[in-house]
């Protein structure tokens, strides 16, 4: 079955609004849903949604239909099958640009021209994985990431869910250590991979295919103390205990994915084991939640 890429053009709000709409609907599917600004500042947006098991178009197009509910007349839906084949690179520089996020600045290949002379410069193509660091969620892992990683230093850091392996490599290019980046699609584990090799962290990051903590690796190679995990809310509460019994007694979570009406949820499962809020950071409407489990 091909995997179909589904799109809608809104504004401002409403394009979050949308956003939101979609992601409550395909989040069990896995399905993922992005928002992206068309131009830069223009704020008209593209809400993409991506449906992985549909049998053509038609019905990749009538699952979000659905899923618009009332809203699906306001709204013309355009479709493209993705290819594994296709050339992601040269279809991503017509509508990426470059991310700052604290001492991070997140490119494609084709704004290599562009890095600043100093900071974190990381070079990610648009590709079958998730994180290009354009997604507010991936924007605010990065931030906290450069907050914390100022004050202190980690030895043994775990990226869960990592997909392109952006959040790894910032890691590894801060510290100079292993960090171990896991995902459950083994595609996205050879990206990151292959990111992680163009980046100059090639032998710092290791990825491996991994469905959550279950992988004989992370058991050997912990107890971690850093954590960062960027994938979806009802995930993240499941994750907490399974990660929280292989934590250093000194360690720090990054949790992301997660939408601001989903904060709580989220932080009432962690701190079911025994952690805290340090700090958080929002953009448009998602965050990063910075948990730390003190002497324990």
């Amino acid at each position: 079955m091909p995997a179909v890429q589904v799109r809608l053009v809104a504004e401002g709000a409403e394009s979050e609004r949308l956003e939101r709409l979609l992601g409550d609907a395909f989040e069990l599917e896995g399905w993922p849903v992005t928002r992206e600004e068309t131009v830069p500042y223009s704020e008209v947006w593209s809400v993409d949604t991506l449906v992985l098991d549909a049998e053509d178009e038609e019905e990749a197009a009538a699952f979000v239909r659905d899923a618009l509910g009332d809203d699906a007349v306001r709204f013309e839906l355009t479709t493209t099958v993705l290819d594994l084949d296709a050339n992601w690179i040269a279809m991503s520089e017509e509508i990426r640009h470059p991310v700052e996020a604290g001492r991070f600045f997140v490119h494609g290949s084709h704004d290599r021209h562009r890095r600043p002379p100093s900071g974190v410069s990381i070079e990610i193509d648009a590709e079958m994985a998730f994180g290009t660091g354009h997604h507010a969620t991936t924007w605010c892992c990065l931030v906290a990431l450069d907050r914390l990683l100022k004050t202190r230093r980690f030895e043994r850091p775990l990226d869960l869910g990592t997909g392109t392996a952006v959040l790894a490599i910032a890691i590894a290019r801060v510290l100079r250590v292993p960090v171990v980046a896991t995902d459950i699609d083994p595609v996205a584990v050879a990206i990151a991979a292959d990111n992680a090799r163009l980046n100059g962290v090639g032998r710092e990051v290791r990825a491996i295919v991994a469905d959550g903590m279950k992988a004989r690796l992370l058991e050997q190679e912990g107890p971690w103390d850093l954590v960062v995990a960027n994938i979806l809310a009802r995930p993240l509460t499941r994750l907490a205990f399974p990660v929280a019994a292989q934590l250093a007694r000194r360690s720090v979570v990054v949790l992301s994915g997660l939408r601001t009406v989903e904060r709580s949820l989220v932080l009432s499962a962690w701190r079911m084991q025994g952690l805290r809020l340090a700090f958080e950071i929002e953009r448009d409407g998602w965050l990063a939640l910075v948990l730390e489990t003190g002497d324990r």
